[in-house]
């Protein structure tokens, strides 16, 4: 049987390599949101293996809400890199900066 201990230290663990993986990598805009959706699933880990583990439901409905924010996070983040990419040639993060305004 798994414990609860063992889906925490597998949460913990994807969550460290996406918490580390936007550290190291600051120029690819792309790995950025990949270490994000990696931290958001760590987070969905938790949730999901508390609620299994205390016979609740909830965790699981926000796991439903979580992954609805990341899909849309993701298709809005893809569309501004390809308008980015077609107006620029690059998706380099030096050229976002200046972005801002």
């Amino acid at each position: 049987m798994i414990s609860l201990s063992d889906y925490l230290i597998l949460s913990s663990i994807i969550f460290c390599i996406g918490l580390v993986g936007i550290f190291i990598n600051r120029k690819n805009i792309i790995t950025l949101l990949m270490c994000v959706e990696l931290i958001l699933a760590a987070v969905n880990t938790n949730f999901i293996a508390f609620s299994h583990f205390l016979g609740n439901e909830a965790g699981q409905i926000f796991v439903f809400f979580i992954l609805t924010v990341a899909a849309a996070e993701v298709a809005i983040g893809l569309a501004i890199l390809t308008l980015m990419f077609r107006n620029r040639g690059s998706i380099d993060i030096d050229i976002t900066s200046s972005l801002k305004g």
